[in-house]
């Protein structure tokens, strides 16, 4: 990462919807607990496709710096451009998608002890945006499934076991359908497996896995899968510790990382209200401060986070509180 005199510079992407309130709550964050890190901001927004020149400027800026934080880009429903979102993992190979899903003292679950990581491979699979029209009323949507980018990622999903003392690693696939691409996947999965004799793993279809999810997910630890499954499973997963608001994230690849909310929400519906809820981008830029190995500041704005939500009980609307954004961020920064 780029760093100088002990400052790192971080690429700055707020997003579309609430990313800007919650950007800004970051910044005041890192200000208060006078984190050493700069940021290098660029107003992206998927709401018009006028923003391809910035998006290579943020493109760029990312290479310079290796490490960047985002909000989550809008992404058009049938016409319009291609995802920004999707666009950025594959231009730069962060092919690693890790969120992590875990009961938040303070805030009411439907289920206690939940504790699982959700791994998902980011660049291909349906995300792979090769889609045509063979004939009128009929298209034709290529799902790509390769073992060498299904071997990465199941080694780092496994190597995650390793490295964070957890025991299991749930391989998470439809190959009862669809048995080449799926199958391969699964397959390329168990063979890796057997490299960490001291990793246990199973594996379970995508469907029952969202049954088991809502019925009995303190029996995951680490879950791996493709991308399209990795994006319902992690909604799954923040709904169960209590929304998309508290769910951090990250991307990795081999020469980049990008760190953004776990449960890729907009909330377009509630932008501008200052209601808000930064903790997803503010425990999403821990993740990243970690990375940094900016461990100390790391620890401080965790623990000022949980004693907020937890001992102070400031909450916003999407926890059954009414504190605003603002409200919210300042108590952060006191119990920094």
């Amino acid at each position: 990462p780029k760093c100088y005199g002990g400052t790192y510079t971080v690429t700055l992407i707020p997003g579309d919807g609430i990313g800007q309130e919650t950007a800004t709550s970051v910044k005041s964050v890192f200000k208060a607990a006078k984190v050493p890190v700069e940021f290098e901001q660029f107003d992206l927004s998927g709401f018009t496709s006028e923003s391809d020149n910035l998006m290579q400027e943020a493109l760029s800026s990312l290479r310079r710096n290796k490490v960047g934080l985002k909000g989550i880009l809008y992404t058009p429903i049938r016409k319009g451009h291609s995802s920004f979102n999707v666009a950025m993992r594959k231009e730069l190979d962060i092919y690693a998608s890790v969120a992590h899903c875990k009961n938040v003292e303070g805030i009411d679950a439907r289920h206690k002890d939940v504790d699982f990581v959700i791994i998902r491979e980011n660049t291909e699979g349906e995300y792979s945006g090769l889609e045509h029209q063979s004939f009128p009323g009929v298209v034709e949507s290529l799902k790509i499934i390769t073992q060498s980018k299904t071997e990465r990622i199941a080694r780092y999903a496994f190597d995650y076991a390793l490295r964070n003392n957890r025991k299991k690693v749930t391989i998470v696939h439809k190959a009862n359908i669809m048995k080449l691409a799926d199958g391969l996947f699964l397959n390329t999965c168990r063979a890796v497996a057997k490299e960490y004799p001291t990793i246990q793993y199973n594996d379970m279809i995508v469907d029952n896995t969202a049954m088991q999810l809502v019925g009995k997910p303190q029996q995951f630890d680490v879950m791996v899968m493709p991308n399209l499954y990795g994006s319902i499973v992690s909604n799954i997963g923040a709904g169960l510790i209590g929304g998309p608001g508290i769910v951090p994230g990250a991307n990795y690849g081999r020469e980049f990382a990008i760190f953004e909310p776990g449960s890729r929400h907009v909330a377009k519906d509630i932008q501008g209200r200052n209601t808000a809820n930064p903790s997803s981008l503010i425990l999403s830029s821990v993740m990243m401060l970690r990375h940094l190995q900016l461990n100390e500041h790391a620890d401080q704005i965790e623990r000022a986070v949980s004693k907020t939500l937890s001992v102070d009980g400031i909450k916003t609307p999407d926890l059954g509180g009414n504190s605003s954004t603002t409200d919210f961020t300042k108590a952060v920064i006191r119990n920094l």
